[in-house]
């Protein structure tokens, strides 16, 4: 079984796809591509025990989640869910990037934060029976599931494991806004982006600290409302001490002190 939650064999973009029956754990999707050409269809297949939130789940649940899920593609730069949209499912990301932005009175986009593959996102709408706060853009091309609300929320009710998941999920958004609003109020460019760098890392086995899936210079900038150029020369800056490293999609920090120190302001 593949390590990805979805594996696709082609990432063109797509038109709403079906599902088709296959064991309870997985779902074999059939995707229509739309090339210059001709009308392909390709089939991804879906692996629902690595979505977290569904990794725990009885059979029963997990066949009731299987007959309700929907799939879809995005390309880079399509809008996933529009600020204002009608809260009606649960969404999870299963390939590619996200980015979480709102629009500022003068029309400014800024984005919130960044999903990765596993996450899910929408669940603010459902549990309060709202209107989306935020709107959601694809950062790359994008597999996206949808859970009708009212499944959704029978989960959050009858599963301990789903519940106990929104819970910790909830407590950590609050934490990261509040960190995230702390970052925003640095005066200094610069250090706004060695902390939004401290504040993204974490740690894997190596004995490493690490940026995964590190953002565009551009939609880090437009995240804490500085120019592309800035974050440039900042991560150059750190990269010629020797205090970051490039590697692939994720950055690599070799003295996290320092890094600490600059984040600080020392």
């Amino acid at each position: 079984m593949s390590n990805n939650i979805a594996v696709i064999t082609n990432k063109a973009s797509a038109i709403e796809p079906a599902a088709v029956s296959n064991t309870p754990e997985q779902i074999q999707v059939k995707v229509q591509i739309q090339t210059k050409v001709h009308l392909k269809v390709n089939q991804i297949t879906v692996h629902l025990r690595k979505i977290p939130l569904f990794a725990h789940l009885t059979e029963e649940e997990m066949q009731k989640v299987k007959a309700e899920l929907r799939f879809k593609q995005f390309n880079r730069r399509d809008v996933v869910l529009q600020k204002g949209g009608l809260g009606d499912s649960l969404l999870f990301l299963l390939s590619g990037q996200l980015q979480v932005v709102d629009v500022t009175e003068d029309g400014r986009a800024i984005g919130l934060r960044m999903l990765n593959e596993g996450d899910f996102f929408g669940e603010i709408a459902i549990i309060n029976d709202s209107t989306r706060s935020a709107s959601v853009v694809a950062l790359s091309n994008v597999l996206v599931a949808f859970l009708p609300s009212a499944t959704a929320l029978h989960l959050f009710a009858h599963s301990p494991t789903v519940a106990n998941m929104i819970l910790r999920h909830l407590a950590g958004k609050i934490q990261r806004d509040s960190e995230f609003r702390a970052l925003l109020s640095i005066n200094n460019t610069s250090r706004r982006i060695y902390a939004f760098i401290e504040l993204s890392k974490k740690s894997v086995p190596g004995n490493l600290q690490i940026v995964e899936n590190l953002p565009t210079h551009q939609d880090i900038a437009m995240m804490i409302n500085t120019s592309r150029e800035t974050v440039t020369r900042a991560l150059l800056n750190l990269a010629q001490q020797g205090i970051v490293e490039k590697d692939l999609h994720r950055l690599i920090i070799r003295k996290p002190e320092e890094l600490q120190k600059l984040a600080l302001g020392n």
